[in-house]
């Protein structure tokens, strides 16, 4: 009898060892870095992505904010040590909250296609998109992000680089978060831009806007009513005066939100907003994959706009 209590003993121990053993401990969850206006990538990660020497790091000084603003730009081979003027390209980053990193290994490909000599050289800007990326959103503690970007930062990056100054030298795009932030931006200031191209835009969110007087979800609201992708492109569609402004969509057909992109696009063939649309079979939601397979096709989109405006100054 004794031995039985002791061999059941023996066998209880070894099994709640064994449970402690196999359980799965739970890793912490990383905490989000607090969100700053100023977020270059240290020194030590730029160099592990070898990116092209034509990026840097540069801040401005917010008229609104009386804060520092950063965004990282990339200058063409040949810029420096030259009085050319040059297009520019503004990519407006994925995700929340605003980071001017996010997106800067962009910066490879145009690099590469510049120097092949596929692209003419242009100014690529990857500006910080704010605590809400793109949004304005005054429940956040200096959330301007669209007027900043609008207001602020084009001006800005006019005056202190050899851009055209003009809208017939200025494209726009963007991915994700900053594909909604394009189409927004795109639909309320058609005349800035000679080109726009939203990528891997969240639609679904903005239709979730637009039906729920501006609530996104139970914790976020956008306001003022009527400020969303479906609204404003009916806007700019019964505008008399609506500017020519081409526009391209962008998405992989493995991206979460592919199919609303295609509604998207079915919406804009309704209100007859004459678009076209590039898909890369096979990519999900990545705009450095998307880049990496059809990239110099968005790239050469916006080259031939510059041309077709000019030509029409």
């Amino acid at each position: 009898m004794r031995t039985c209590i002791i061999l059941s003993i023996f066998f209880l121990s070894f099994g709640n060892l064994t449970a402690q053993q196999g359980k799965v401990t739970k890793k912490p969850r990383k905490t989000a870095a607090p969100f700053s206006w100023v977020s270059p990538l240290a020194e030590a990660k730029l160099e592990k992505l070898s990116l092209p020497k034509g990026l840097r790091h540069v801040t401005f000084q917010s008229p609104s904010m009386g804060i520092e603003i950063g965004y990282y730009i990339y200058l063409p081979p040949g810029y420096s040590g030259s009085d050319q003027h040059y297009p520019v390209v503004y990519h407006l980053h994925g995700g929340r909250p605003g980071s001017e990193s996010k997106s800067i290994r962009l910066a490879s490909f145009v690099d590469q296609a510049i120097k092949k000599g596929d692209i003419n050289p242009t100014i690529y800007v990857f500006p910080n998109g704010g605590p809400m990326s793109w949004y304005n959103y005054p429940e956040k503690k200096q959330g301007l992000g669209e007027d900043v970007f609008v207001k602020e930062l084009i001006p800005h990056i006019d005056k202190k680089w050899r851009t055209t100054g003009k809208a017939s030298g200025r494209a726009i795009e963007g991915f994700s978060q900053g594909g909604r932030g394009t189409t927004r931006i795109m639909f309320a200031y058609p005349e800035l831009f000679a080109s726009a191209a939203p990528g891997g835009s969240g639609y679904e969110p903005e239709k979730r806007i637009q039906e729920n007087e501006g609530w996104e979800n139970k914790a976020v609201r956008f306001l003022p009513l009527g400020y969303n992708t479906w609204d404003l492109a009916e806007k700019y569609a019964g505008r008399k005066d609506r500017p020519e402004l081409p526009i391209l969509l962008w998405v992989g057909s493995k991206g979460f939100n592919y199919e609303f992109n295609l509604k998207f696009s079915d919406y804009l063939d309704e209100l007859n907003v004459p678009h076209e649309k590039l898909i890369a079979e096979g990519v999900d939601h990545s705009a450095l994959r998307w880049y990496g397979k059809r990239g110099l096709e968005l790239m050469q989109f916006h080259q031939r706009n510059f041309k077709s405006r000019q030509k029409k100054q």
